[in-house]
């Protein structure tokens, strides 16, 4: 009898499971702009690129190229710096591109008849000035503390994007800060990792970035944090960055321009 009863069991739970196809809803592709203009401290900074994608439905593999567009930046001395697309990949190159802090640089691209435009500020940024290991953090004890520290100027308000990138696993980590409450201050970007090994090399860069910015990948950070498990989770809106359709507004981009003077320290875990 207990086997019978087994046997039924086993069929319930195979019967149960069947493949479920979503059928999701799509909309026409957007334009993403992924046009960062970094400028690393003690470099030239004449090499930049742009990288122009277009929105796909949820389950393809792919991400379709922005072929054909016409990119330029402006300075505020009217220099005009063409970028030029590399083979058909959606990535635009120019390699004359004249950084200066401070100065204002207008974003102009013209794709499938649409003018899109924006418009950032060269933000400077800080060196970073020593990182400190610590080997027994965290609730565990286990965790290793990467902490970078950095010198906020002084009377000034200021807005760090850091990027630890470890060369080991191919993963990276951002963060941003302000300094609302550490004005004039030397403080610190923090990273924590259990599973780091010694000798691991760490890339930290701290970017310079605008107020708008900042509030920008914040709530991205925010958005794309998966503490629910639920791939299927309602954003609460659609995240806009800076850029703008000049054509038709209804047909708005995705994604951000902006323009950062970088600081590097490469580490090395102990």
């Amino acid at each position: 009898m207990k086997k019978i009863i087994y046997i039924i069991c086993c069929l319930i739970l195979v019967s149960c499971e069947d493949v479920i196809d979503l059928e999701l809803k799509t909309a026409e592709p957007r334009l993403v702009i992924d046009a960062s203009l970094i400028w690393y401290k003690n470099t030239t900074g004449n090499n930049q690129f742009i990288k122009l994608t277009l929105t796909a439905p949820y389950y393809d593999v792919h991400i379709p190229v922005a072929t054909g567009a016409t990119v330029t930046v402006t300075d505020s001395n009217n220099n005009t710096f063409n970028f030029i697309e590399e083979n058909d990949t959606g990535i635009y190159r120019n390699q004359s591109f004249i950084p200066t802090i401070n100065s204002t640089y207008n974003l102009k691209i013209i794709y499938m008849n649409e003018v899109y435009t924006a418009s950032e500020t060269l933000i400077p940024i800080v060196d970073i000035d020593k990182v400190e290991q610590k080997n027994d953090a965290g609730f565990s004890g286990e965790e290793t503390e990467i902490k970078a520290f950095y010198t906020d100027p002084e009377n000034i308000k200021n807005y760090y994007f850091f990027e630890f990138f470890n060369s080991d696993s191919n993963t990276i980590t951002l963060d941003v800060y302000d300094d609302k409450f550490t004005d004039g201050n030397q403080i610190f970007a923090f990273y924590s990792n259990e599973d780091i090994e010694t000798g691991t090399k760490l890339i930290i860069q701290n970017h310079g970035i605008s107020q708008r910015f900042y509030e920008y990948i914040n709530i991205l950070l925010q958005q794309s944090k998966d503490e629910t498990g639920d791939p299927f989770e309602t954003q609460p809106a659609t995240l806009r960055g800076n850029c703008v359709n000049e054509t038709n507004p209804d047909n708005y981009p995705l994604g951000y321009f902006r323009a950062s003077e970088v600081s590097i320290f490469n580490y090395e875990v102990e």
